[in-house]
């Protein structure tokens, strides 16, 4: 935790140096013409704003003139005035809303459209929980920034420009005695909104720490319930949390007291003003209808101070959020696809080449994944690759799939080097089932056509079939339109398997990677699977990462891995001769299949 509040720490003190509140114009750049539309909106309305006092002052003078017609003539236009207003000021809101909604929805894609690329070396140093945070919780802040405080502050500062030239207009000895107050109000509105800026963005950096440890425990509620660990995640979560009310507790304070301020300053400043006023027309300096005028500019002025001041702490707030979500944006990823990538046939015969490759986690620098390894794999071939827990063997799936790459040697597929081509072409190629298989919230026949989502129904239900899944899919209430539920939690460990097993064979890929496929299969549905997966690998390139005899027996070659090295190479029956590692763990994890010979 030290670590990531020191983190935190250096990203707010940069957060001071730059205006992140720019990163929205290439978002608000392709609407130009709402933006235009809604600043002649601003204008206009702010305009109109300010040609009511002038209405008000002709009607006070009028009551004195004793012309009727005249002073109908002013409340008449009174009421135009007003009325041109509402309707401006309703036009506004529409523009500015309409504008707000579509660039936080540009947002969101173009940050998701990103990090759903991101390899998982991304995901090693950044919560998920906290990136769902940036989507949602930062965007709606520029949502209410864009829809609303910008257009609010420009309209404040239209009306703060236009209001005191009126009030030179209307009177320079009272203006010079109200732009003495600015400076005294400018200056806390400048102190603290720097203040105010840093809280803004550390409020948001525990929010969604405090999201990601929600979303963390939520998402494995199982363990956590199974392992009777709900009383530490909710102090765990309620820290994060109570942190997150800290920094906004001081924000909150920060902004109230500069509010205090620039509040009493201003209206201190107005009366005092007010005052001389008064006095003036006792001495018959100016027209009530003048002072009147005058007063109504001032309180104009004074109210969009005060509204830029408050709008500030909202620009604050808004400017970390940019910031998060374009730092997002901006992320380098390890993993990138060439400028000019080669492509591959339409093809692919499955020739899978280790060149001399070593490779390190992220997260364990220190422990060599995979050390020099070399290894060939003909196109039609079944591996299997064998080894302790860490040994490396689900490493070589993830550098097939270029989920990394190594730091030395070459990934090769067909001869062509894994980084001379993108990702979408090769991974079409590849199908994969995991060790934890992922299911979607959403029916059984989406799940399976995951694989290839223009595969008909009749093409799902065969590829469920062949995975020994149609038997349990249709036993469900509605069948293969069932809801499976988030992460399938109304499947059996076994079940998710299947429907992950059928998922890649309708995918029907030329290379098939299957890591600990069969793991969470009883004796009767592994048997049936293995035949689905014997038949489905008979033209294909196979790598199958397992621990049970039955699927390694039928390798047509076993690899054995140990600290990311191979160690041994061959048949079932010849390792075992052999001696050595893989006889002690044929004697060790495949307990159950010897006893079976």
């Amino acid at each position: 935790m030290a670590s990531a509040n020191t983190q935190l720490t250096e990203e707010r003190e940069k957060s001071k140096k730059v205006g992140p509140i720019a990163g929205l114009i290439p978002f608000v750049a392709p609407y130009k013409g709402q933006v235009v539309i809604t600043l002649i909106a601003l204008v206009a309305t702010a305009g109109l704003s300010l040609t009511l006092p002038l209405a008000v002052r002709r009607v006070i003078d009028g009551f004195g003139s004793g012309d009727l017609t005249l002073l109908d003539r002013y409340f008449f236009a009174a009421m135009v005035i007003a009325g041109l207003l509402a309707i401006g000021t309703g036009a506004r809101y529409f523009f500015v809303t309409r504008l707000g909604e579509r660039v936080v929805a540009d947002i969101r894609k173009a940050v998701f459209d990103r990090v759903i690329g991101l390899s998982p070396g991304f995901y090693e140093k950044i919560m998920t929980g906290e990136v769902l945070s940036r989507i949602t919780t930062d965007t709606t802040l520029i949502l209410s920034v864009i829809s609303s405080s910008v257009s609010v502050a420009l309209r404040n500062v239209l009306i703060f420009i236009g209001g005191m030239i009126l009030m030179l207009l209307t009177s320079a000895k009272l203006s010079a005695l109200v732009l003495l107050i600015v400076p005294a109000v400018i200056v806390p509105i400048i102190v603290l909104g720097r203040r105010l800026r840093v809280l803004s963005r550390a409020n948001q950096d525990w929010i969604a720490q405090s999201s990601g440890s929600a979303s963390e425990a939520l998402s494995s509620v199982q363990t956590v319930q199974a392992f009777t660990h709900e009383t530490r995640s909710r102090a765990a979560f309620s820290t994060v949390t109570e942190r997150a009310f800290s920094t906004a507790k001081t924000r909150i304070g920060t902004r109230a007291l500069m509010t205090v301020i620039v509040i009493f300053l201003i209206f201190s400043g107005v009366v005092g003003v007010l005052w001389i006023g008064a006095r003036d027309v006792r001495a018959g300096e100016m027209t009530a209808g003048a002072l009147v005028q005058f007063v109504i500019y001032a309180v104009m002025v004074a109210g969009a101070v005060a509204a830029l001041s408050e709008i500030w702490g909202e620009l604050q707030r808004a400017a970390g959020a940019t910031e998060r979500l374009v730092e997002l944006l901006g992320a380098e990823d390890q993993i990138t696809d060439p400028e000019n990538p080669v492509s591959l046939p339409d093809t692919v015969r499955g020739e899978i080449v280790f060149d001399r490759v070593t490779f390190h986690y992220p997260s364990r620098p220190d422990i060599a994944a995979l050390n020099d390894v070399s290894l060939t794999v003909s196109p039609g071939e079944t591996v299997a690759l064998v080894g302790p827990s860490g040994a490396g063997k689900s490493t070589i799936l993830h550098l097939l799939l270029r989920f990394y790459d190594p730091e030395s040697g070459v990934v090769r597929v067909d001869g062509i080097n894994l980084r001379d081509t993108t990702r979408q072409a090769f991974r079409r190629h590849l199908a994969l089932v995991p060790q934890d298989p992922v299911i979607f919230a959403d029916t059984a026949r989406e799940n399976i056509r995951f694989g290839r989502p223009d595969a008909t129904d009749a093409e799902v239900e065969a590829a469920a079939k062949a995975a020994a899944a149609h038997e349990f899919l249709t036993a469900l209430p509605e069948g293969y339109d069932s809801y499976l539920g988030e992460r399938g939690v109304m499947l059996s460990g076994g079940q998710k398997q299947r429907i992950a097993i059928a998922r890649a064979i309708l995918r029907d890929a030329p290379v098939l990677l299957l890591d600990e496929a069969t793991s969470a299969l009883d004796s009767e549905s592994e048997q049936a699977v293995q035949q689905a997966v014997e038949s489905l690998s008979k033209d294909r390139t196979t790598l199958i990462v397992a621990h049970r005899l039955a699927t390694v027996k039928k390798a047509d070659r076993i690899l054995v891995f140990d600290k990311g090295q191979i160690v041994a190479s061959g048949t079932h029956d010849g390792l075992v001769a052999e001696g050595g590692l893989y006889a002690r763990l044929a004697r060790l994890q495949f307990t159950e299949g010897l006893a079976a010979e």
